[in-house]
């Protein structure tokens, strides 16, 4: 990347310590590793948090850095010029005290935060590059009005979780076009929280099959002794859970499927892809946790070829936390280039998807029709992890 760093403002829920904003815009303010070292070339211009809580860091690490700490999401963008002035946006609406829906979902503003934004590059008549962190939204309603408000102003726009950057152990890499015959897998944690990680890990192994992305038909989540039926009705997919559990690093002692039965947040997600390809993810809490790199895995299984290829996508769950770092990376092209490194349209999908899953298990495991997930997009061969795994670093105190 150029040298010249580009100036970003940071609109998000609450900054506290291993927070989104902490482990994606503390790198940029003290290094990847948080030692003051390489960094990206962005810089910090403002930043506007929604809450505040005790533990608040986004007014202490401004005294230290010397960003502008805005009352309104328009100063953050205007650098309170009243016009335009910095050159990207990271819109980071995750954490802080907000309402839960009967559907379980999580109501973090952040149709609120990017409509803001909007409204300063409709006043300004041009925009710039924003990175939206995870799903679009807690609801399609929110996740299709957000895509149809950043194309309707031509916003250079990425999305999504860091799970598909970070490392594959074994490296793992499907080819565009894959004959791609049956797709497994495993995520564990928060049903929509998680969930959402485990579906983005998913769709960016299965969107390189043959043909690309074409959507989705329908969805259903399954718990209790249902879950196991799309394990246990077929021989393909039953082989991929076995292979997917021997790489599995951290797990409760005993039978997964006792465990499982007895947690009332463990399920399967069935996904009805429109070209006939169906995708599972097992979401088995009370049975796995985190373990050695977290428990996000993939296996598939490819035409002709006699044994299924795995791996597990692993997470570094503590400071650097080096994966947000690949995630960044990608935040620092998009700003600087003006070009997203993968289609946004992965997680418009994945966001889509994680609501009709929410919906069936709030509506007792219903079968949930989509078609408002014809969404189709080709995958890019943007970069994972592969260099060697930064060690585990002491932060200097936070705040003084």
């Amino acid at each position: 990347m150029p040298a010249t760093p580009k100036r970003v403002a940071i609109v998000a829920t609450v900054y506290r310590h291993w927070s989104h904003v902490d482990v994606l815009a503390g790198k940029i303010l003290e290094g990847f590793l948080y030692d003051g070292g390489e960094k990206p070339a962005l810089e910090v211009a403002s930043m506007f948090v929604d809450q505040i809580p005790a533990n608040d860091l986004s007014r202490p690490m401004a005294k230290r850095f010397g960003y502008r700490v805005s009352p309104t999401i328009a100063d953050a963008l205007t650098l309170g010029t009243g016009k335009l002035a910095v050159d990207g946006v990271l819109i980071i609406g995750e954490h802080g005290i907000y309402p839960t829906n009967d559907v379980g979902q999580i109501l973090y503003p952040r149709r609120r935060l990017l409509a803001e934004v909007c409204d300063v590059f409709e006043q300004a008549k041009r925009s710039v590059p924003v990175f939206h962190d995870k799903h679009l939204g807690p609801t399609w309603t929110d996740a299709k009005w957000m895509a149809e408000r950043v194309r309707a102003l031509h916003v250079p726009f990425l999305a999504g979780s860091s799970v598909p950057l970070t490392w594959r152990k074994p490296v793992v890499n499907l080819e565009k076009g894959a004959k791609l015959t049956h797709a497994f897998g495993m995520g564990y944690g928060p049903l929509e929280g998680y969930g959402f990680h485990a579906l983005e890990m998913f769709q960016s192994m299965v969107e390189r099959r043959s043909g690309g992305e074409v959507g989705v038909q329908a969805v259903q989540y399954l718990s209790g002794p249902d879950m196991w039926k799309p394990i246990d009705q077929d021989a393909p997919t039953r082989a991929l859970f076995e292979r997917t559990r021997k790489l599995v690093t951290g797990h409760a002692p005993g039978d997964i499927r006792e465990i499982t039965a007895k947690t009332t947040d463990a399920g399967l997600f069935v996904i009805e892809y429109r070209d006939g390809f169906r995708g599972i993810v097992m979401m088995p809490n009370g049975w796995v946790y985190e373990g050695d790199g977290g428990a996000f895995l993939f296996a598939g299984q490819l035409a002709n070829q006699p044994e299924p290829l795995a791996c597990q996508f692993w997470l570094q769950n503590y400071d650097p936390f080096a994966h947000f770092s690949y995630l960044l990376q990608a935040i620092e092209k998009l700003i600087h280039t003006g070009q997203p490194g993968y289609p946004f349209e992965r997680t418009l999908l994945t966001s889509g998807i994680l609501d009709g899953l929410m919906r069936s298990r709030h509506q007792q495991n219903r079968r949930i029709e989509t078609p408002e997930l014809a969404i189709r997009y080709q995958p890019t061969n943007y970069p994972f992890a592969t260099d060697p795994i930064p060690p585990a670093v002491q932060r200097k105190k936070l705040i003084p």
